[in-house]
């Protein structure tokens, strides 16, 4: 057995062992007693429950495979029945290779949420009025690539510039492995092209900043109604007018961290304070998240990116018809298609790149 192979199974070896005591835990009438004692215990059950019945597969087919080996070595064995030992050996090695592959994605990722709703927030950032539209258009490729997938989208809030540029817009999607496909595009975004509104035919560059935000059911951390205060006022329209003659706007600061949610688009007080509370959650999961992910970070080699904002993670230059990943070094030829919503191809490299830098820190 090789090296990697001894070193992996002595940590799945320590997953097994824990993943047995919480079911110990769990029976525990004790420990039943206390919810939250068993909730936690249930979540950490769950995060470990694939690896383990995976493992479990791969010790059966590693013991099958000794079996075999012993089958074919004992001279007793008559010719036809070996031949059907090598068949099996070698399905039995397909098996244990596969099931070894899966095993260590599954380790790997283990840390990670799954969740199948998110919030995106997209922020017009240096570049004027250029960089509104550019804010727009990513707005309108994250819509492409969610109906391409029958995903939910739902606009929480949203400020438009003259032009119909967005300086910022907060939407949600819903829809299976949401989290998982587009958590890698938070960070800068940086255009190259000519503007609409540029007379000489010059190329500039402007940028937006996106977020991406999980929006769990359960969070883990607590979140005090006394430690929010809520601001109520009239929504404003363009230039600051009053639009509502009711106080509609809402804003939620939550003390404690100093985040701040502002929401207005719909005109009903209510369905604002509702949207307010889903982001201002959301925001202050990603905040202490952030303050974890940092913690990793320092001990390992950080993996694709922290998703801050302040990262430039892609330039999409149209001049080339050409869109560059700089956290992976990859550039594809087809920004016409990727604006329009085609992020696949994308989206597949930047996954394999996380996997497989995640295995180099295993």
């Amino acid at each position: 057995m090789a090296k990697e192979e001894d070193i992996l199974v002595a940590k799945l070896d320590q997953v097994e062992a824990r993943f047995n005591e919480i079911e110990k835990q769990i029976a525990d009438p004790a420990i039943a007693a206390d919810s939250v004692r068993i909730i936690s215990l249930s979540k950490e059950q769950g995060k470990l429950k694939t690896i383990v019945k995976k493992y479990r597969e791969y010790k059966a087919a590693v013991a099958g495979i000794k079996d075999t080996e012993q089958i074919l070595k004992d001279s007793a064995v008559d010719e036809d029945f070996k031949a059907l030992a090598k068949e099996e050996l070698q399905q039995l090695q397909d098996k244990k290779n596969t099931l070894l592959e899966e095993i260590q994605t599954a380790l790997v990722m283990t840390d990670e949420i799954s969740t199948d709703s998110i919030i995106m927030e997209i922020r017009a950032g240096t570049g004027g009025e250029e960089a509104a539209l550019f804010a727009r258009d990513l707005y309108n490729m994250y819509v492409k690539y969610a109906d391409d997938r029958q995903w939910k989208v739902e606009q929480l809030d949203f400020s438009v510039t003259d032009k119909s540029g967005f300086r910022e817009v907060i939407f949600g999607v819903k829809g299976a492995g949401v989290w998982s496909e587009l958590r890698y595009e938070g960070g800068c975004h940086r255009v190259q092209r000519v503007p609409e509104t540029e007379a000489q035919g010059r190329i500039h560059t402007s940028a937006a900043t996106v977020a991406v935000l999980p929006e769990l059911e359960e969070l883990d951390i607590e979140i005090k109604p006394s430690d929010v205060v809520e601001h109520v006022s009239r929504a404003s329209g363009p230039g600051g007018q009053k639009v509502n003659k009711v106080s509609s706007a809402i804003k939620l600061e939550h003390i404690p961290t100093g985040i701040t949610v502002s929401m207005q688009d719909d005109k009903s007080q209510h369905k604002n304070r509702a949207k307010a509370w889903r982001v201002l959650k959301s925001r202050i999961y990603e905040f202490y998240e952030s303050k974890k992910r940092a913690e990793r970070d320092s001990q390992r080699k950080t993996m694709i990116g922290s998703g801050d904002r302040s990262e430039k993670i892609r330039t999409y230059n149209f001049p080339q018809n050409r869109v560059t990943d700089h956290r992976i070094n990859l550039s594809f030829y087809n920004l016409d298609r990727v604006i329009a919503g085609e992020l696949g191809e994308l989206i597949t490299a930047l996954k394999d790149y996380d996997r497989q830098q995640r295995l180099k820190n295993l």
